[in-house]
């Protein structure tokens, strides 16, 4: 079955992003820029990064229609599911062209901030739920800036760069670089904003509000020139024996 979801799509978005990133002076781990040789040479000191997926992220969920419905993300930390005496916080960083957007949906356990970082303004719409998952009406806790708000359920919070949202649990929500802001490249406004939040687990916590797949099939039209966060290989080295650690540091 082919789709319009191809590794040439996912490949040139991430080339983007990378313009996105370098503009706003912002600087990646290592790994970001590795090629899959790289990557199939890095030994088992890697697997944490290879095992919370870490790293580049690109998706249209199912959708087909990746520049209204889909999400380019870069994984800088994330914590292990189920695993309290591990990190159990996450960052990602979010590369909002204007327009495009993640479904609507919402989180089991999740708890995240969104941070407007730099470029235009990121608009955040917040719909409460009922018992079942279904959009409620009535009110809804939140806060902005660190500070309690109260605001109708469906409404849409605007974030100028700079400005934050914390959207608790079980509150279903849809962001997006907001038209007519954001740096212009190749026509399109761009900002950059931030995911703080607990430990995410992307396979089991998100509940979307229509059918979507959050880690789709790609058609290989080209060859792959990185991974993405959920292709890593596996490392083929065997682990090395822990060194004992010196008692003083060691002269280079």
């Amino acid at each position: 079955m082919t789709t319009s979801f191809t590794r040439s799509l996912v490949q040139r978005a991430v080339s983007d992003a990378r313009r996105v990133v370098d503009h706003f002076g912002f600087h990646l781990p290592e790994f970001g820029s590795w090629s899959p040789e790289q990557w199939e040479e890095a030994g088992p000191e890697w697997n944490p990064v290879r095992e919370r997926m870490l790293g580049w992220d690109v998706t249209d969920f199912g959708s087909g229609s990746f520049h209204e419905i889909g999400r380019v993300l870069f994984t800088l930390r994330n914590g292990s599911a189920g695993n309290i005496a591990n990190r159990v916080y996450a960052e990602k960083l979010l590369i909002d062209p204007e327009g495009q957007r993640a479904p609507a949906h919402y989180h089991r356990s999740k708890c995240e901030d969104i941070v407007c970082r730099c470029g235009g303004n990121i608009l955040v719409q917040l719909t409460a739920t009922d018992p079942e998952g279904n959009p409620a009406r009535g009110r809804l806790a939140i806060e902005l800036d660190g500070a309690a708000r109260t605001i109708a359920s469906g409404e849409t919070v605007r974030l100028a760069p700079g400005r934050s949202v914390t959207i608790p649990p079980r509150t279903i929500h849809q962001f997006w670089g907001e038209e007519g802001t954001g740096w212009q490249m190749d026509g399109l406004g761009y900002t950059l904003s931030s995911e703080i939040s607990s430990t995410c687990d992307d396979w089991n916590d998100n509940v979307f509000l229509a059918a979507a797949e959050r880690f789709p099939s790609l058609q290989e039209d080209e060859a792959r020139c990185l991974y993405l966060c959920h292709e890593y290989p596996k490392t083929t080295f065997r682990e090395a024996p822990l060194q004992e650690t010196p008692p003083h540091p060691v002269e280079a």
